[in-house]
């Protein structure tokens, strides 16, 4: 794994405790029960949310764990996504899905109806200098 993967990797691991931290994300996710996958192309995650609050997150492949979708995006996106100011076209989930960047899979519902909590919590690790 390399360097830049690998600070993906631990960014994606502080999200929980940035969203424990962040009431108002956590309130705005209140309604949301979902399993999904997010991370990067080269190491995803399982999340289990619970009313807003991440319940459990576990590093990806699990044998026979299920989730609704998956979002994954390569780890040069989510370095540019995480930048203090994003550029153009890398400041946005659905931008990068556009770029060809990331994927966004499975039944994808959950990930519309709750698209701006979804955005503000991949986007907490820039508030702690992203993948620095």
């Amino acid at each position: 794994m390399k360097k830049s993967d690998a600070n993906v990797t631990q960014a994606f691991t502080q999200i929980p405790e940035l969203l424990a931290r962040d009431g108002a994300l956590i309130q705005r996710g209140r309604f949301l029960d979902v399993d999904c996958l997010l991370g990067s192309t080269e190491q995803s995650f399982h999340l289990s949310i619970r009313g807003g609050r991440i319940v459990d997150m576990a590093p990806a492949p699990i044998l026979m764990r299920s989730w609704r979708f998956a979002y994954r995006a390569t780890p040069q996106a989510w370095a540019a996504f995480w930048e203090p100011m994003p550029k153009a076209g890398w400041h946005d989930l659905l931008s990068l899905t556009k770029r060809g960047e990331a994927t966004l899979e499975g039944d994808i519902q959950p990930f519309m109806t709750n698209l701006q909590y979804f955005k503000d919590l991949l986007a907490l690790p820039r508030s702690s200098g992203g993948t620095r």
